[in-house]
């Protein structure tokens, strides 16, 4: 009989962790594990696609961040569900779970985590604290992860690390055509280099350093362009900075795109100079599609690219670091390709779905053969 898992996530949107979230429910064999979604606030995107593979969503729609309507409805799902593992994604799922997840006491609890959470106040780091014994395994996305929430109290034989995992693309040469198509349509001129940036527009994403670094690159290589490929509550703010400094012309919002591998396919790199992270999907797609990457080397994105094999690290906050890795990329097109096939081979190695599944089935077994 297959054992039944309780998926929780505050929204089903079309964001990084929901993805993640989403592979793993529609990959998990169907002979071995029955799941059921339950998103606490809304659904979104991804709703369709787990439904358009068997799985049941129930929405529940918290209007509050202290919702008690909503945690009555959570925990009356849980009871009618009987699951072997209530298995929790962010923050708010994670409280509302672990505190729900008490109305059906055979259940093991894993707890996902899926960034370095400094941004957290006191009372969400205490609520994390107390909910340490409702919590039978604490799964972070990258080592980091694992170590900012071995400093909050969690023990080790709690802890574990499973890292994200990703399809890897098939690749078909880019005609010149296709990317003058592409580049025209983003108003780009076609002898563009093209460096570009996929992800959140959010304070610790830190693009504000790489627009510092365009800017300045183009004053000697005047070719470089900037593509943002997001949205976000800092998109306004950049907007004002990109028109302060005159590079309207050299920095090019797209807003949310839904489809990303026409960026990936027609971009000359990538760039992330986040100032923290838990494990970036948007820099794993662009090490997936070959695209030479430039990231900051802070430790999430370090687990990814290994320095100068498949791909380059500036520190944190160094627009100069940042920029001088750029116009490497411009001037070494033989790095920048060897850099980019390096990548792919990482990712294929070891950022798979396959894999990914396989270690979180691994711990769903491993507790309930406790559990039996």
């Amino acid at each position: 009989m297959p054992q039944r898992i309780a998926l929780i996530i505050p929204t089903l949107d079309q964001s990084g962790a929901e993805k993640q979230f989403t592979l793993l429910a529609t990959h998990l064999s169907k002979a071995d594990f029955s799941c059921r979604v339950l998103a606490l606030t809304r659904g979104g995107p991804y709703k369709k696609i787990l439904q358009e593979h068997g799985i049941e969503v129930r929405v529940l729609n918290k209007r509050w961040k202290f919702d008690p309507w909503a945690y009555l409805r959570l925990r009356k799902e849980l009871i009618e569900f009987d699951p072997d593992i209530v298995h929790t994604w962010l923050f708010a799922a994670n409280a509302y779970g672990r505190l729900a997840a008490r109305a059906v006491p055979r259940a093991k609890v894993v707890v996902s985590e899926r960034c370095v959470d400094s941004w957290k106040a006191g009372w969400q780091t205490f609520l994390d604290r107390r909910l340490i014994a409702r919590t039978d395994q604490l799964i972070g996305n990258s080592q980091s992860v694992v170590a900012f929430y071995r400093q909050l109290g969690i023990p080790e034989s709690k802890l574990g690390c499973i890292p994200n995992g990703i399809e890897l693309p098939v690749i078909e040469p880019v005609s010149l055509a296709s990317k003058e198509s592409w580049r025209s349509a983003q108003g780009i001129p076609k002898e563009s280099f093209v460096v570009g940036y996929v992800g959140r527009l959010a304070p610790q994403k830190a693009i504000q350093d790489l627009i510092w670094a365009i800017e300045t690159l183009r004053q000697i290589r005047p070719q470089c362009h900037l593509y943002i490929a997001g949205d976000g509550p800092e998109r306004g703010r950049l907007e004002r900075l990109v028109h302060a400094v005159h590079a309207d012309a050299h920095v090019h919002f797209a807003g949310h795109v839904s489809k990303t591998d026409e960026i990936y396919r027609h971009i000359d790199a990538f760039c992330l100079p986040s100032r923290f992270e838990g494990m970036s999907n948007s820099l794993l797609e662009a090490m997936a599609w070959g695209v030479p990457c430039l990231a900051s080397a802070i430790p999430a994105n370090a687990e990814l690219i290994e320095n100068a094999r498949s791909g380059l690290l500036f520190n944190a906050g160094d627009a100069v670091g940042l920029m001088q890795g750029l116009r490497r990329f411009i001037d070494e097109p033989e790095l920048r390709h060897q850099l980019g096939q390096q990548a792919r081979q990482r990712v294929s190695r070891e950022f798979t779905i396959p894999q990914m599944v396989d270690r979180w089935e691994s711990v769903y077994r491993s507790l309930t053969a406790v559990n039996g």
